[in-house]
C-alpha cells in the first residue's frame, strides 16, 4: 500500500511517498526526513536575516525551517504536486515558493541551499556554476555512495539518482565551480549511535528470532529525532551524507 502523509490540514493534499524526496508526517520514513532535517537546521542557523533560495525544495518542510531564521526564503521546486501542498501547508511571510526548474531560477540570492539533489542532476557543474553565479555561498548536501550503495557497487537502487558520489568524487565535482569549499559529514548521534553498537554486537541475529523486530522498530524510527545526527568534520570517509559550504 502506498504511504501518504498523515494528519494534514484540511485544505493540504497529502503526498505519496515515492522515494523521489523524503516526507515529514510519514511515520516509516522518520529516519530520513529527521536527517535531512539536521542539516537544514543547521543551515538556518547561518543564514539569519539573508535571502535564500531553496532550490528542490519538494515538500517545503526545509523552507519553512530557513525561513524561522532567514530574512526572506524562496522555495522552488518543479513537481505540481509538491509546489501545491508546500505553498498551502508552510505560510509564513518572509517565505513564498515558486513552481519552476532549478536551471531556470535567475534571482540573486545572499544563499543558495541544494539538499540531496545534486544527485539526480544529469549535468550537475553546469547547475552548480549557475548557483556561484548567483550568491556568495551555496550549500550543496548529497549522500556518500560508500555508505549509501552495496560494497562495490556504482550506486545504490535508488532509481532517481543518475550519480552518486564518494568523498573524493564530490570534490572533484565541486571545487571547479567555487573559489572555495568545506566539506562536512553527516554522522549517527545519540541513540542512532547507540544502535549502531548494537547492530556490531549482533542485535540483528537476536530480533528476528525473539519477534521483536516489528514492535521495537515502529517505536524507534518515528521517535528518530535531528539530534540524533550530528555534523562533523572527520572520518568524512564515512559519513552517511556531505554538506558542502561553497563559496563563490
Amino acid at each position: 500500500m502506498p504511504h501518504l502523509q498523515q494528519n494534514q490540514p484540511s485544505d493540504v493534499p497529502p503526498l505519496e511517498l515515492t522515494g523521489e524526496r523524503t516526507l515529514p508526517d510519514v511515520p516509516e520514513e522518520n529516519y530520513w526526513y529527521r536527517r535531512h532535517v539536521a542539516a537544514y537546521e543547521w543551515i538556518a542557523e547561518r543564514c539569519a536575516g539573508l535571502r535564500v533560495a531553496d532550490l528542490a525544495c519538494g515538500e517545503g518542510y526545509g523552507s519553512e525551517l530557513l525561513a524561522r531564521h532567514a530574512g526572506e526564503v524562496v522555495g522552488v521546486d518543479a513537481n505540481p504536486d509538491a509546489f501545491e501542498h508546500a505553498r498551502r501547508r508552510y505560510r509564513r511571510p518572509n517565505l513564498r515558493f515558486e513552481r519552476g526548474l532549478v536551471e531556470d531560477f535567475s534571482e540573486s540570492r545572499d544563499a543558495i541551499v541544494f539538499l540531496q539533489t545534486i544527485e539526480h542532476v544529469e549535468r550537475p557543474a553546469e547547475l552548480l556554476r549557475h548557483f556561484a553565479s548567483l550568491a556568495p555561498v551555496s550549500y550543496v548536501s548529497t549522500p556518500n555512495r560508500l555508505t549509501l550503495a552495496p560494497p562495490g557497487a556504482p550506486k545504490s537502487d535508488n532509481p532517481w539518482h543518475l550519480r552518486e558520489y564518494t568523498l573524493a568524487e564530490y570534490r572533484e565535482l565541486l571545487e571547479p565551480c567555487f573559489d572555495r569549499i568545506e566539506i562536512l559529514g553527516l554522522f549517527h548521534a545519540r541513540k542512532l549511535r547507540a544502535h549502531e553498537v548494537a547492530l556490531r554486537l549482533g542485535w540483528d541475529r537476536v530480533h528476528p528470532p525473539l519477534r521483536l523486530t516489528k514492535p521495537f522498530y515502529s517505536r524507534f524510527v518515528p521517535a528518530i529525532s535531528a539530534s540524533d545526527f550530528r555534523l562533523g568534520d572527520s572520518g568524512l570517509e564515512g559519513a552517511l551524507d556531505f554538506l558542502a559550504v561553497c563559496h563563490a
